[in-house]
């Protein structure tokens, strides 16, 4: 699943500006799988998992948890056809109305939708590849991307009411409110910016609307011949097991019915794409559990997030997938 190049040429080159290290750059698009000329013209897209790795091995490389989304404050351009139709869109309702309607072109994991409740607006985020959910940096990059994207072409530093994330991140919540200026919330029921009714309102300079639906008919054409990416099993698998979370893992069993498979199918199909149940299942708590504890979760809410009976069933099975116990990562974290 590829997306747009404007977002990690965002990222490196605010990675840039705040390194110490010029090399930096270069060692996290490393371990991300990535090069430099990856990212640079003639490259138009990238892998988005790839992108989400960078993303959390930046922060990890600064040891600031917020780098992403301070990334994402500093995104105000791309040349996405997308990015186009909101150039010319009439006021930032529009913008939402028709980032909604072609988003899938620029990420398809990801969709988008515009709610109007009483008095204040939502853009609501959903998952459409839910294995995307772990990867919690890029999920704030996107998000705060997306405002700073609406600032920018409006021209007017609004603020939304609240920003609200699904994830935990413990005790450096605050930081996220400080780096905003206005309250952002994790743990939330859903993935969304909520606005003031009369910031819908507000204009944006360069509309033009000939062009626009000039775009329009042409994004129509796009989204016409476009074809969803078709999702492997383990990630519609690995969608079941988070939104299952937190709490109890749910079942294999479980998972087969619903995806409509027996058992025996299921556990065959997921043969096919050389994994088990068991391995999706350890892969994604290690990978969680590394995450929130980078988050500064507490480890015994960390156990229960992740269905451990207990904290030393927890750093038990942490100290299986890494080779150290909780309290020495989260240790060297530190440093």
């Amino acid at each position: 699943m590829d997306v747009d190049i404007a977002r990690i040429q965002v990222l490196s080159r605010t990675l840039d500006q705040r390194a110490t290290d010029p090399s930096i750059v270069d060692r996290v698009l490393a371990k991300s799988g990535l090069r430099r000329a990856d990212i640079e013209p003639p490259a138009t897209a990238y892998s988005a998992h790839k992108e989400a790795l960078f993303a959390r091995f930046a922060c990890d490389a600064l040891h600031d948890t917020t780098f992403a989304a301070q990334a994402g404050l500093a995104f105000n351009a791309s040349s996405s056809l997308m990015a186009y139709i909101s150039k010319y869109s009439r006021d930032l309702k529009q913008v939402v109305e028709n980032s909604s309607r072609f988003h899938g072109l620029i990420d398809p994991a990801l969709q988008l939708s515009l709610r109007v409740a009483g008095n204040f607006a939502s853009i609501e985020a959903e998952w459409k590849d839910a294995s995307f959910a772990r990867y919690h940096r890029r999920t704030e990059f996107l998000i705060f991307a997306a405002l700073a994207r609406m600032r920018s072409l409006t021209r007017t530093v609004f603020f939304p009411i609240e920003i609200r994330f699904q994830h935990e991140v413990g005790d450096i919540e605050k930081n996220y409110r400080l780096l905003a200026g206005f309250p952002v919330s994790f743990g939330a029921e859903r993935l969304e910016i909520v606005l003031t009714l009369s910031s819908l309102d507000l204009p944006v300079p360069t509309y033009d609307p000939s062009l626009r639906e000039h775009l329009l008919a042409y994004g129509d054409r796009i989204l016409a011949e476009h074809q969803e990416p078709k999702q492997k099993l383990r990630a519609q698998v690995e969608g079941l097991i988070t939104r299952s979370l937190p709490g109890a893992i749910i079942q294999a069993e479980d998972a087969a019915s619903n995806l409509g498979m027996s058992p025996r199918t299921f556990a065959r199909r997921l043969s096919e794409e050389g994994t088990s149940y068991r391995e999706i299942v350890e892969d994604l708590r290690s990978d969680l559990a590394q995450t929130f504890i980078t988050n500064g979760m507490p480890l015994s809410e960390i156990a229960y997030s992740l269905g451990y009976a207990d904290q030393p069933a927890f750093s038990t099975a942490f100290k299986r997938w890494t080779g150290q116990a909780p309290s020495t990562f989260r240790g060297r974290l530190d440093l």
